[in-house]
C-alpha cells in the first residue's frame, strides 16, 4: 500500500506529514521554508515515499465559510495538483495549529523548539484527522 501526505500550508512554512504504509497513523516529516521551490520538494518527497494522495489543510472560518486564507490554500492545492500529478484533497483544518501549539506547550517544549515543529505537528494532525475519517466508513 502507498502512503498519504499531509500538508499544513502557511505564509512562511509548510508542514509535511506522512502516513504509515497501512494508512493508520500520521507522523510529521519536515518543515519546508517557502522560498519558491516548495512544489519541487513536495514532488520529490511524494516520489521518494511512494505517496498516492496529498491532503492539504483548508483553514475555514469557525462558521464554516472560506476566507482569504482558505482561498490561498485552494489556489495552492490546484497548483500542487498540476505539479505532482496526484490527487490532492482539501481537508478542514480548523484549530489544528492551535491544537498543535497546546500539545507542545503541555509537553513543555521551549518556544524556540515549538516554532520549528508546530507546522510539522499541525500537518500530522490534519492527516490523522483525514485518516480517522476514512476509518469510520
Amino acid at each position: 500500500m502507498t502512503r498519504l501526505m499531509g500538508l499544513d500550508y502557511g505564509d512562511r512554512r509548510i508542514g509535511v506529514a506522512l502516513s504509515d504504509p497501512l494508512g493508520w497513523t500520521a507522523q510529521g516529516l519536515e518543515v519546508l521554508q517557502r522560498k519558491g521551490s516548495e512544489l519541487e520538494r513536495i514532488a520529490q518527497l511524494a516520489a521518494e515515499h511512494e505517496v498516492s494522495e496529498i491532503i492539504v489543510g483548508l483553514p475555514k472560518n469557525m462558521n464554516g465559510t472560506i476566507g482569504p486564507r482558505g482561498e490561498i490554500c485552494i489556489a495552492f492545492a490546484e497548483e500542487l495538483r498540476q505539479a505532482v500529478h496526484l490527487p490532492v484533497h482539501l481537508w478542514d483544518e480548523r484549530l489544528t495549529t492551535v491544537s498543535a501549539q497546546r500539545t507542545l506547550l503541555e509537553a513543555d517544549v521551549s518556544r524556540n523548539k515549538r516554532k520549528q515543529v508546530v507546522d510539522k505537528l499541525a500537518a500530522a494532525l490534519i492527516l490523522q484527522n483525514y485518516l480517522d475519517s476514512k476509518m469510520k466508513r
